[in-house]
């Protein structure tokens, strides 16, 4: 009896239930809300619900040893892990990213590359902010990057400069980016008068194959010319892109842009999760850098927004832009893209920005890659 009784007792030592504590819990639940939100309100399905379970995965307590865990040394999460730790799986993104993305929109309107360097200053501002509250510089620009809302750009770079923080920085990326109609309309509305939402762009150019093919050449050497330590995202974009638009590579891009980039994603996502344990997580870092990146998301906004607003006073009537792409100037394709086409047709049924706002919207994916690389350079 005694011996049946110390076996019972040893089998309750290794259940999740005799090392769980209130700590685990909590992120259990925050992962179920993750979960809820992508399926329920369909908020960046493919990237809450990974992330969510991930996180219940990452949370459930185990007895220590069995190595199984995402930060044991061998175990299959681990390894898994790798991609996000080593930085592997930012890049196959950025390929596949590259593989589905048209840039006809910012090829037939180049101005529109300044709306997306503007936004950048989301990044900048949060870096300062960051180093005011105490973080170090290399902590600060790895914070910094989220106002770039770019989730691979995030994981990339903090998997560079400060690998600690990498689950918290993630994890605000990826929600701020499913959060972005309801963080930036607000910001849209307060900052534009109706006149200004009202005011009707030109139809861009077409744009020819010619130069869609020659643009992902000419823009990689451009961007990794001034910025060499952003090649492996910039590289990898513009590679898809090429892939894309030659128009032999059709299986290739095809696989890129499919299967590739569901893969990666689901494990980036899933991984990124599972790395939130709780005591990792659930600490006051992690609540300053939730709040930083929102700052830094609102700066990165606005700032887009305001720069057209400045702009236009400049620009001859016929070729003023329409403030409300200005939040497109993110990284957060195509959701930004959508939310200016939204917001603009609630105040004219017949403008339609979405064609505009890809410009600005993929310029904030090669901004927001570049920026990363200037601040590797800096801090790494």
């Amino acid at each position: 009896m005694d011996q049946i009784i110390e076996s019972l007792a040893q089998f309750w030592e290794y259940t999740a239930f005799a090392n769980m504590t209130w700590q685990h819990v909590v992120m259990i639940l925050i992962g179920i809300i993750f979960v809820t939100l992508g399926i329920v309100k369909e908020w960046e399905p493919l990237l809450l619900v990974p992330i969510g379970f991930g996180m219940i995965i990452g949370n459930i307590p185990m007895f220590p040893g069995l190595s199984i865990g995402v930060y044991e040394d061998g175990s299959v999460l681990n390894i898994l892990y790798q991609g996000v730790k080593q930085g592997w799986y930012p890049p196959l993104i950025f390929l596949g990213i590259g593989a589905m993305t048209d840039f006809s929109a910012l090829i037939s309107q180049p101005r529109l590359m300044l709306i997306g360097a503007a936004a950048q200053m989301g990044i900048f501002g949060a870096y300062l902010l960051a180093i005011a509250m105490g973080f170090a510089p290399n902590e600060a620009g790895a914070i910094g990057i989220i106002g770039g809302a770019d989730g691979p750009t995030a994981i990339f770079l903090s998997s560079k400069l400060a690998p600690d923080l990498m689950g918290a920085i993630a994890v605000c990326a990826y929600s701020y980016m499913a959060l972005v109609p309801v963080i930036q309309k607000p910001i849209m509305l307060l900052l534009t008068t109706k006149k200004e939402r009202l005011i009707e762009m030109a139809r861009p150019r077409q744009v020819s194959q010619k130069e869609k093919i020659v643009f992902p050449v000419i823009g990689f050497l451009l961007t990794a010319l001034i910025v060499p330590s952003g090649l492996p995202l910039l590289g990898m974009l513009f590679f898809g892109n090429l892939l894309k638009e030659s128009g032999v590579t059709r299986r290739l891009a095809e696989t890129a842009r499919g299967p590739l980039i569901d893969v990666v994603t689901t494990l980036i996502g899933l991984t990124v999760g599972a790395s939130t344990q709780a005591d990792k997580f659930l600490t006051g870092n992690s609540l300053k850098i939730f709040l930083l990146g929102l700052i830094s998301f609102v700066i990165a906004t606005a700032s887009g927004v305001l720069f057209i607003k400045v702009w236009n006073l400049f620009l001859k009537p016929g070729r003023k832009i329409n403030p409300l792409i200005g939040n497109a100037g993110v990284s957060a394709v195509p959701d930004s893209a959508r939310v200016s086409e939204i917001v603009g047709r609630e105040f004219n049924p017949d403008n339609h920005l979405l064609m505009h706002a890809m410009g600005p919207n993929v310029a904030g994916v090669i901004g927001s890659a570049v920026a990363a690389g200037i601040l590797l350079s800096f801090l790494g």
